[in-house]
C-alpha cells in the first residue's frame, strides 16, 4: 500500500465518522480498511507522522530560511559558498543555544531539502583547450 492511499482512507474514515452520529470508530476503522489507533489519535487532532516536524532537526524553519536567504545574497555578489560555510553558519546559530553543533552531512541535507538552492561541482579551467594552443588543433 502506498502512503497517499493510506492517508485518503484515513481521511475519508474520519469523514464519515464525524458526518454519521451511528457510525462508530472502531467500524469506521473496518470498513475503510484503517487501524483503529490510528484512526483514533487522528480524531483526537494528532498530526500524521510525514506532517510532524522531526526529532532531530536543530533549527527552526526560520532559522532556515535565514541561512538560505544568507547563502542566495552571497551568491548574488558573485561569492560561492561551500558545504562547510553553510555548516560555519549554522553552527553560529545553534552556539547562541548552547546546543550541540550539525552533524557531518547536515549541509548536504539541508541543500537537498531546499528547493532555491542548486549545488554545482567546479571543474578546473583547461586553458590550453580554452585558448586552443594545442598544435596539433590548430593545424588541423
Amino acid at each position: 500500500m502506498s502512503q497517499p492511499t493510506v492517508e485518503a482512507r484515513i481521511i475519508l474514515a474520519l469523514q464519515a465518522y464525524q458526518a454519521d452520529p451511528k457510525l462508530s470508530l472502531r467500524r469506521a476503522a473496518f470498513l475503510y480498511d484503517v487501524h483503529f489507533q490510528t484512526l483514533h489519535f487522528r480524531s483526537q487532532g494528532r498530526q500524521a507522522r510525514a506532517d510532524c516536524v522531526p526529532n532531530g532537526r536543530k533549527l527552526s524553519d526560520q532559522e532556515e530560511q535565514l541561512i538560505v536567504e544568507y547563502i542566495l545574497n552571497l551568491d548574488s555578489r558573485g561569492f560561492p559558498s561551500r558545504h562547510r560555510d553553510i555548516e560555519e553558519i549554522a553552527n553560529r546559530l545553534l552556539a547562541d543555544r548552547d546546543t550541540s553543533p550539525v552533524g557531518k552531512r547536515w549541509a548536504i541535507n539541508f541543500i537537498k531539502r531546499q528547493p532555491e538552492l542548486k549545488t554545482r561541482s567546479f571543474r578546473k579551467y583547461d586553458y590550453q583547450r580554452a585558448k586552443c594552443e594545442d598544435p596539433i588543433i590548430i593545424r588541423n
